[in-house]
């Protein structure tokens, strides 16, 4: 006989919030939303409870703060998941702030239980749980036993079958506090001020019954309210590769004789080259080339957005709905509120093309702290990304130096599956450019060096680079330019 318990996890309608939890919140459980003065507690526990409550399943909302729940509501009313028609419906406010002046824990207690079974509800809020904690520790009451009255608030909301959270604020999770002990969930928030960047992230250090995901995990308050970044779900394993394998277009012949048929579906490709070379151009050309073969597309610009007097053919691709564009200029960004918004849209689309142009600017997006890790971060992003079965396409900015045969950057060359090289030569007082592809991982691919041109109609891929008697006719005078930008 299975005597194994079922536990229903509810929905939080918070976005990435239930992929944190591991699926969502166990329905019961006595939780604890914490975190230091404006991290967004209350805007938290106001989002699950206006996503959760109904007529048949009410919510109570007790204040414990010195302001009236009038004044608390004047803000909550800003954000989008506000419904006036719930308030006095479904949902309830109860003031409590002349008993926890008192500091008086029973009496305290005995409101609660007044107001809980003449309502029945089936969520409750406490907010802010720390104020009735501190008012109990300024009074010289010798029945003020914290520990047993947080056990017995417990005990009554899981009899009672409510969903319960107490929000407060704290300071160090590593406190000793029985609420810690006592509660059955624990949703810490953090806040940090990096020059002029606010870093908000969450960690669930606690929730008994389910796996969440560990670590911390930021999350951006906007008009519509919290939206959790949760990692992108992906397997580390590669994929078989199918054979014959199937290969893209890439918008320019003679580059798609080089990668030995055009790119590889599925493939990561880096295009590393200096300012100027022309990086850009053949990023809209491998998402142009996927419009005219029916393919939808998605872009990622951390530097100039595209616009007609610089590729009319990619704003035009853009302003007709073939290729989305991200394009955030928030001055906080992690990696992953990127991959989010790029699956966002590949999904939107059904895209099987992606750009990243570029590396170096989309460096400068992260947050300080989220630089720190930036290596990492586009390995999560690559394998994400690749994990969704597009092909994506990075561009990164390199500074020409011919005898320093990096292709990154950042040490991250080997995190894809192709690189084209992009350089500038000078010759006879003349910066040529010439192209290379070094990897084309599982495929046979050239190996010239070619000269290209940048012209109306996009990059024009010449002949193999000359050996020095026939590029200078016979002139033994060959410059290597350093010229570019890292």
């Amino acid at each position: 006989m299975n005597t194994k318990v079922t536990i229903n996890r509810l929905a939080t309608g918070v976005p990435g919030l239930d992929e944190v939890l591991g699926g969502g919140l166990p329905e019961f459980s006595f939780n604890l939303i914490a975190g230091p003065p404006g991290c967004g507690k209350t805007t938290l526990a106001h989002q699950m409870m206006f996503a959760l409550a109904t007529p048949e399943r009410p919510a109570l909302f007790f204040t414990v703060l010195g302001e009236p729940p009038l004044k608390m509501l004047r803000y909550q009313q800003q954000f989008d998941f506000f419904d006036s028609e719930a308030v006095n419906q479904s949902i309830r406010y109860v003031n409590l702030a002349d008993d926890t002046l008192a500091g008086d824990l029973d009496e305290v207690l005995r409101r609660i239980v007044s107001e809980v079974e003449a309502h029945s509800p089936a969520l409750v809020f406490v907010d802010s749980f720390r104020s009735v904690v501190l008012a109990s520790q300024t009074q010289d009451n010798p029945n003020n036993n914290l520990p047993q009255f947080v056990q017995q608030l417990g005990m009554l909301m899981t009899t009672w079958q409510a969903t319960t959270f107490l929000i407060g604020e704290y300071f160090n999770e590593t406190d000793t506090n029985p609420i810690f002990t006592v509660a059955d969930g624990l949703i810490w928030l953090r806040q940090s001020v990096q020059r002029n960047s606010m870093v908000r992230k969450m960690e669930i250090m606690k929730m008994r019954g389910q796996p969440t995901l560990p670590g911390l995990h930021t999350f951006r308050i906007a008009s519509s309210g919290i939206k959790v970044f949760a990692p992108a779900p992906f397997n580390p394993g590669e994929a078989p590769l199918e054979f014959p394998i199937k290969r893209l277009a890439m918008g320019v012949p003679q580059l798609d004789e080089m990668l030995g048929g055009g790119l590889p579906r599925g493939y990561s490709l880096l295009v590393a080259g200096p300012s100027g070379s022309g990086k850009s151009i053949l990023a809209a050309s491998f998402l142009a080339e996927g419009a005219r073969n029916g393919e939808t597309g998605v872009i990622a610009v951390f530097e100039q957005r595209p616009n007609h007097s610089q590729n009319a053919t990619l704003a035009h691709l853009i302003q007709c709905g073939k290729v989305g564009l991200v394009d955030s200029r928030a001055p906080d960004l992690s990696i992953d509120e990127i991959v989010h918004l790029l699956l966002g849209e590949i999904a939107r689309l059904k895209a099987t093309r992606v750009v990243i142009d570029s590396l170096s600017g989309f460096e400068l997006a992260l947050a300080p702290t989220f630089r720190e890790d930036f290596r990492e971060s586009l390995s999560r992003m690559v394998t994400a990304l690749t994990s969704a079965g597009v092909s994506v396409l990075l561009t990164s900015e390199l500074e020409d130096r011919y005898t320093d045969l990096r292709f990154s950057p950042y040490g991250t060359a080997f995190l894809t599956d192709a690189i084209i090289v992009q350089r500038y030569i000078e010759v006879q007082s003349r910066l040529l450019r010439i192209m290379a592809v070094v990897k084309v991982r599982a495929s046979a691919h050239s190996d010239e060096l070619r000269l290209y041109r940048i012209d109306d109609n996009g990059l024009q891929i010449g002949e193999m680079l000359p050996d020095r008697e026939g590029l200078l006719g016979g002139r033994p005078t060959l410059q290597l330019s350093g010229n570019g930008a890292g």
